[in-house]
């Protein structure tokens, strides 16, 4: 019997005994990540000390929320999500320098194909919704105007829905852009104003956020991804700071830098000139800032 293998486990030396017997593991990472995972789950179990009842209820929990998966839903990203662990590991993956703009959670909206836009147009195809015009710059950390950034937009509309939610209703492609940013960094476009919408709440993650006195709500806000050569990919929204939510956001997505004045207008000159309707729009205007690939 090798050396790895002696030892009987118990309620003390547990860690010990189950991380020995991983010993022979080749990749070395892999090594790591379980011994990690190991010592935190046993020290859990024995803080806590579920009753059999409770261990069993934990092991249908996980078993009803892998039963729910499948090629259009991902009930463990939505757990991951929920419990802070999706926006943890991005926050650790996205480091940048300081006044680099702060990355956030892509979401599981986003649609790779969209289509490439002229500067200006307008995303919304279904004319449903209160005009919004967004605007601003890209450039670098030492203040150095991008052109030629991708700029991959997306939004939900004025009911909480994006467009791959409801097929048939809202067209394709409906609230979604891809722009290049013009010589001097700028980039503009019109949209609608947001609204906050819940995450999917009808399976075990929803489940489980109403026992612990949760909403299942997200803040209004603009999804951006925004890639150009040379520079770190930054996948982030714009939030607006006046929604109910933006203090409870169910993923924890919002950070403080990343909120953008949602200012109405009501001017009929300023509306013409945007090309809306009427005299009334809302208007954000937000700059990001690119750090360099190392």
């Amino acid at each position: 019997m090798d050396d790895h293998e002696a030892g009987y486990f118990t309620e003390d030396n547990s860690v010990d005994v189950v991380v020995a017997r991983n010993k022979n593991t080749k990749d070395p990472r892999l090594k790591e990540v379980m011994e990690v995972i190991v010592r935190k789950l046993h020290e859990a179990v024995k803080e806590i000390e579920p009753s059999e009842d409770e261990w069993l209820e934990a092991i249908m929990f996980l078993t009803r929320t892998g039963q729910i998966c499948d090629d259009y839903r991902q009930e463990f990203i939505l757990l991951s999500d929920i419990l802070g662990v999706s926006m943890l590991s991005d926050a650790i993956q996205s480091r940048r320098p300081s006044g680099a703009t702060e990355n956030t959670v892509l979401g599981p909206f986003h649609v790779g194909d969209a289509p490439e836009l002229e500067m200006g147009s307008d995303i919304c195809l279904d004319e449903k919704g209160e005009p919004m015009f967004v605007h601003g710059y890209v450039r670098d950390i030492h203040g150095k105007p991008l052109a030629g950034a991708k700029i991959d937009v997306w939004q939900a509309n004025d009911e909480g829905f994006y467009d791959v939610q409801q097929r048939g209703v809202q067209p394709d492609f409906n609230l979604r852009g891809v722009f290049r940013t013009c010589a001097d960094g700028r980039y503009w476009f019109k949209a609608i104003k947001p609204k906050f919408y819940p995450i999917p709440d009808d399976g075990p993650v929803g489940q489980l956020l109403g026992k612990l006195g949760r909403h299942p709500f997200r803040p209004a806000h603009f999804h951006y991804l925004i890639t150009l050569d040379g520079y770190q990919k930054l996948t982030t929204h714009i939030f607006d700071p006046d929604d109910q939510y933006i203090n409870s956001d169910a993923v924890f997505g919002v950070k403080e830098s990343l909120m953008a004045e949602f200012k109405p207008i009501d001017d009929a000159e300023q509306a013409a000139k945007h090309g809306f309707d009427g005299s009334k729009f809302y208007d954000v205007e937000y700059d990001f800032v690119l750090a360099q690939k190392a």
